[in-house]
């Protein structure tokens, strides 16, 4: 009888949790709905001020110009932010990774269409940074293919070296945020304002910047499919 009641318990608290999640899915819902259709009309003035300043920001394409220039401080705490999701991932799940050589490899057909893809997906990646001066695409874009690169390598089973899961990998998912807090400080010797890029060499610094910034989202994205930090040690 004790356990009848017990799993009626578990059942109405899993109905409870369900209905409270479904309400809160709603409500999320109805805010997104009602905030979407407050957004203001396109300021044809704000429009007109970037095109007039896009010959200072290094590159030719507007959006990224907006982004990694004139509201550099968004992209920034864009980064930010990623990198306290894998922060926050890391401190819940600790993921244990075998030192031995147990791990198994991939068949022969799917090891094989992994190293066909792996250059091809690379060179998009490059690419896709490479246009995102002139073009769209950019740092986010191509860590998010880098990224799907690096869940398919980790399905089909293929495992990084235990030495390489430490220090080296931690210094790529720094590295993005690094690179961009230095470069937005870089002002400071020439006494300008924080996030103030040199007309001259602001399209070599946005490049510098997306370079790093691609390397970490997609290493980060990887890793939070993982769902647990890998330790340096067995």
């Amino acid at each position: 009888m004790q356990i009848k009641n017990v799993t009626r318990s578990e059942k109405l608290h899993k109905l409870a949790l369900t209905i409270f999640s479904a309400i809160l899915v709603i409500c999320v819902a109805i805010g997104l709905m009602i905030s979407v259709s407050f957004l203001p009309v396109r300021d044809a003035e704000l429009i007109e001020i970037v095109s007039t300043q896009l010959p200072a920001s290094g590159v030719s394409h507007p959006v990224t110009a907006v982004l990694l220039n004139f509201r550099g401080y968004d992209t920034l705490l864009e980064m930010a932010v990623l990198l306290l999701a894998l922060i926050g991932t890391w401190s819940l799940a600790p993921l244990d990774v075998q030192a031995d050589d147990t791990r198994h490899s991939p068949g022969e057909m799917l090891d094989s269409l992994t190293r066909l893809l792996t250059p091809i997906i690379v060179l998009v990646a490059g690419y896709l940074l490479w246009a995102g001066a002139h073009a769209p695409g950019g740092a986010f874009q191509a860590g998010a293919l880098l990224a799907s690169l690096g869940v398919m390598i980790q399905l089909t089973g293929w495992k990084l070296p235990i030495e390489l899961t430490g220090i080296y990998l931690r210094f790529i998912h720094v590295c993005g945020l690094v690179v961009f807090l230095l470069v937005a400080a870089s002002g400071w010797f020439n006494s300008a304002p924080f996030f103030s890029l040199p007309p001259d060499l602001a399209g070599i610094l946005i490049l510098l910047i997306e370079t790093f910034a691609m390397l970490s989202i997609g290493l980060t994205l990887a890793t939070l499919f993982l769902l647990g930090r890998p330790h340096s040690t067995p």
